[in-house]
């Protein structure tokens, strides 16, 4: 991995096991993510000090359940550990992170990483979260596992750190291991099937006995000896193609044998693992954890949350109430940064000579940056929740819920947590789509994944809903504003999952990935963890939607004040402006919409992304404003009436019109950009913005026009 002569250590475990938070506390800020050669799964690499202030490297490897492969991930983990065996730049110590409080499933990878032949340190994580009632002897589990050291700590309270750097140079620079003997208990049939195998890979391939007996174990469970040794291994690692011919014709007659013995070769690893694992935690284990096992109190809220009809109802409930809570919550501090703003452009007004530079400093920076930093309460907010809902363990249930519906749909189960992500942003979520192992499933994700209305649409939610539509009461509970916003988020979400089931009908592929999620014990949420991502996720929406914002202002005041006319009045100069003609040419084509030409000029900056629409307005309603103060954006909006027709521009009608467009529209260039790199082809992104905009059209069409002959308006 380096050629400093630094030894590094690899870090392997489970999803939701704390890997990255030991990670991170290893590493602290030293630390850079790049990607694994030709293809896009992250790869972090850290460098840390042991106490001694000896340097070493970490790589932090993505979260695998075994190194027999499911998903994308866990292919790339099994590939490197191929490497490795190999004598390709192995790890000088593997960690292996262990959550304490499911240790039979966790123990699973460990017992895997043993058989390489690689001084294991295992880091016992989560131990302030093991129930009182089980005790856990670390010195029983490093003899009978045979690890060099067992290491109880706790990455959420900063504990049993230094040990594991301990453990981890001491194994580096003065101990040994030895793993020649396979541990699993093999009966003596199953051992003579499959000796063949184990022989041909000990001798062909040099492998150790007991990773060669790991590994025949392993074929039987694939359905082609490729699937551990594709092309590319083949060639990094020289093996010809008459040792893999062997090996295959050895693992078809073994499989036959296997499944004359009454066997079932794809679960043969997992069961004899497990077997052993149980047996051995059986008898660390005191008398009370040998009893049958109690219901806990996860399993008893389990069985309310992921009820089959309850379950839904109390999710679009939680939602309904994060949704009202944006527009109770907000206000106030909404109010103050609005105070603020308003502040800032009276003093520019003062302290700045009359110029163009003031113009653009007030109409264009201050009015676009402003508009959108109003709205910053409520991203948090919503933030906020959904931050919590994940760090409690809520957000796992919901995947679990959704997975039957999914399956009918032509997704999986691992879909489900991509598409949450979207609720926020949808380039991570997109990101997140790597675990999919089956490229159609994935494909069809990605495709739907931009429907689901992200935090950037939020602002422009909040705009129409907060001017347009009135805070009254539904039924004597419910708030309208808070049930039009489920509606938007709730729209998306169903349109997308109808796209998903043609896109599957449509797009051909073969096979279906496999869903194993582990479900992760419910949490108390630490609200310093909590606040931190928040902070950390609305600084990276003010920064990135600062920059766009910056960018369009400027470009947008120049446009909507030039060409400056004489002895004009200034709704004359922004009508007769670069913008104004923009905006009137497309007119006619948004016009049956009910979208007049200033909201045609903020849908075309809209595609940078979403949110500018908000900053848009401000500037067009600031430049048309002819006194020096500054305008509000709602105000402004309410009061804009059509010199032709006399009638108001903006009606609850048009604002619902606007929000279904841009619950469809395909209007972030980022997204794009991203799906562009994760398909290596912009043929779907291509695809995706034309079928987007498309559906933005049409149903925004019919809303509006269905509005108007029914008589709203």
């Amino acid at each position: 991995m380096n050629n400093d002569n630094v030894p590094w250590v690899a870090l392997v475990g489970n999803p939701n096991s704390g890997k990255t938070a030991i990670f991170n506390l290893l590493t602290g800020m030293n630390q850079k993510v790049s990607n694994y050669p030709g293809i896009t799964v992250e790869k972090k690499l850290g460098t840390g000090q042991f106490n001694d202030g000896t340097v070493y490297h970490l790589l932090d490897f993505p979260g695998t359940y075994s190194l027999t492969p499911e998903s994308f991930d866990e292919r790339i983990v099994a590939e490197q550990v191929l490497q490795w065996i190999h004598g390709k730049n192995p790890p000088a110590v593997i960690v292996s992170v262990v959550d304490a409080t499911n240790l039979s499933r966790n123990l699973y990878l460990t017992t895997q990483l043993l058989d390489l032949g690689i001084p294991i340190v295992i880091a016992l994580n989560m131990m302030d979260l093991v129930d009182h009632t089980e005790k856990i002897d670390p010195s029983s589990l490093k003899k009978w596992l045979g690890a060099v050291a067992v290491v109880p700590m706790s990455a959420l309270k900063k504990s049993g750190l230094n040990k594991i750097k301990d453990q981890v140079r001491a194994s580096i620079f003065t101990q040994t291991v030895n793993n020649d003997i396979f541990p699993l208990e093999v009966t003596k049939p199953l051992e003579t099937i499959l000796m063949p195998i184990t022989s041909l890979l000990f001798t062909k391939l040099g492998y150790t006995p007991r990773f060669a007996a790991a590994q025949a174990l392993r074929l039987i469970t694939r359905k082609s000896t490729l699937e551990l040794y594709n092309r590319a291994i083949q060639e990094e690692q020289k093996i010809d193609s008459k040792t893999l011919n062997e090996l295959e014709d050895l693992r078809t007659v073994a499989i036959k044998e296997i499944e004359k013995e009454k066997l079932k070769p794809s679960s043969l690893e997992a069961m004899l693992r497990y077997k052993w694992l149980d047996e051995n935690l059986a008898q660390d284990r005191s008398d009370q954890t040998n009893k049958i096992r109690k219901i806990h109190a996860s399993e008893k809220i389990d069985q309310i949350l992921t009820h089959r009809w309850l379950g839904p109802g109390i999710f679009i409930g939680l939602l309904y109430f994060i949704f009202q809570s944006i527009f109770n919550f907000a206000s106030i501090p909404m109010d103050w940064i609005e105070a603020g703003v308003n502040w800032l452009g009276k003093g520019a007004v003062t302290l700045v000579p009359e110029s163009y530079f003031r113009d653009l400093l007030i109409d264009g920076i201050i009015a676009g940056l402003g508009a959108i930093l109003i709205f910053l309460p409520q991203i948090v907010i919503l933030m906020f929740f959904l931050t919590l809902l994940e760090d409690s363990g809520y957000m796992a249930r919901v995947a679990f819920m959704l997975d039957r519906g999914m399956s009918k749909i032509g997704l999986h189960g691992r879909s489900v947590l991509p598409l949450m992500s979207g609720y926020a942003c949808a380039i991570p979520g997109i990101m997140s789509t790597r675990t999919i192992d089956n490229w159609k499933e994935r494909l069809i994700t990605m495709l739907i994944l931009p429907l689901m209305s992200c935090s950037a649409r939020l602002p422009v939610y909040a705009l129409m809903i907060g001017a347009f539509i009135p805070p009254i009461t539904v039924g004597y509970i419910f708030g309208l504003q808070g049930l039009m916003m489920v509606v938007m988020y709730f729209i998306g979400t169903v349109t997308a999952l109808i796209l998903a089931k043609l896109f599957s009908l449509w797009i051909k592929s073969e096979g279906k990935s496999s869903f194993v999620m582990e479900m992760p014990p419910y949490r108390l949420p630490i609200l310093r963890s909590v606040f931190r991502q928040v902070f950390i996720r609305a600084k990276l929406f003010l920064f990135n939607a600062g920059k766009i914002i910056m960018a369009i202002s400027i470009i947008l005041w120049f446009l909507a004040s030039f060409p400056k006319t004489d002895n004009r009045g200034e709704q004359t100069t922004i009508h007769n402006s670069f913008a104004g003609k923009i905006g009137h040419t497309i007119e006619p084509v948004i016009q049956p919409l009910g979208f007049d030409w200033k909201v045609g000029i903020a849908l075309i900056t809209s595609f940078a992304a979403r949110e500018v629409l908000v900053s848009t307005m401000a500037t067009i309603y600031n430049v048309e404003n002819t006194a020096d103060d500054m305008v509000q954006l709602s105000d402004a909006m309410k009061n804009d009436i059509n010199p032709s027709t006399g009638l108001p521009v903006f009606t609850p009608l048009v604002a619902v019109s606007l929000m279904v467009f841009y619950v469809y529209a395909a209007q972030c260039m980022a997204t794009f950009a991203i799906i562009r790199r994760e398909t290596n082809t912009w043929k779907w992104p291509l695809f995706m913005i034309v079928y987007m905009n498309v559906l933005a059209y049409l149903v925004s069409f019919l809303v509006y026009q269905g509005g108007l002959w029914l008589g709203f308006s």
